[in-house]
């Protein structure tokens, strides 16, 4: 994105604009989602890492994470990540080393996010929320590493699409019980409240250990086998694939 296009997006965050304004932001938006469409339809089912960009290769969640990434290729997925460094780099980098498919559905920032090394292939996108779309779309579960507000962010959106019935039969793993502690007691104090159900705790599977993650994998995720020949590669000519 560069930066006319950066000082568009907050003008058009600032508050109503011109009726043309508007339209021209809109074309924006559905561009970008054309691009994130075209470019990851083929990628098959994916599970979806998320977690911090400024983890070093040296960190215990960098390692854990290309160690998880790895066993979750094995099970036939994509690993599907930001695209960026950190947890996200260790995650692609986990699928490379075992021969998984590896994908990355970056954000275009100010300073930029470059594609890590370790994809196979790769979108761009302008707008935080079209690439959350993508990610949530092409995904058959999430793992949610130690993160900051950003990967909140998309763990969040994720359950809320669960908790109102848009998202169905969508394993999320939270990995990193001591890391997430007060978060977790905060859920519950919600619970407690009522400002959420109970149940709604349930959505989280909270661990530490690499197995219990790949066996929730394995008896909650749902590839449905009507969607599988959208996800063989068959260009169509005509759409210029």
């Amino acid at each position: 994105m560069s930066i006319k296009d950066r000082k568009k997006e907050i003008h058009f965050l600032s508050g109503p604009l011109s009726r043309l304004q508007e339209l021209k932001y809109l074309i924006s938006v559905f561009r970008d989602m054309f691009r994130g469409i075209r470019k990851l339809h083929f990628v098959g089912p994916c599970i979806t890492i998320f977690g911090s960009a400024r983890f070093k290769s040296d960190h215990k969640y960098y390692k854990l994470t290309e160690e998880l990434s790895g066993k979750i290729a094995n099970l036939g997925f994509t690993i599907m990540t930001g695209g960026g460094p950190g947890i996200m780099e260790a995650a692609n980098k986990g699928a490379k080393a075992v021969g998984g498919r590896s994908v990355g559905c970056n954000i275009i920032l100010p300073h930029e996010q470059i594609p890590n090394p370790y994809l196979d292939h790769f979108v761009n996108m302008d707008y935080f929320f079209t690439r959350k779309t993508m990610l949530i779309k092409y995904s058959y579960g999430f793992v949610v590493m130690p993160g900051g507000f950003g990967t909140l962010d998309e763990l969040f959106e994720a359950l809320t699409l669960i908790q109102t019935g848009k998202l169905l039969e969508f394993p999320i793993i939270l990995f990193g019980s001591e890391y997430y502690r007060h978060m977790m007691s905060f859920i519950d104090d919600m619970a407690l409240a009522g400002t959420i159900a109970p149940k709604d705790r349930d959505m989280i599977f909270l661990t530490d250990d690499l197995d219990e993650a790949i066996e929730f994998i394995k008896e909650h995720t749902t590839v449905r086998q009507s969607l599988r020949p959208y996800n063989l590669h068959k260009p169509i000519r005509w759409l210029f694939e």
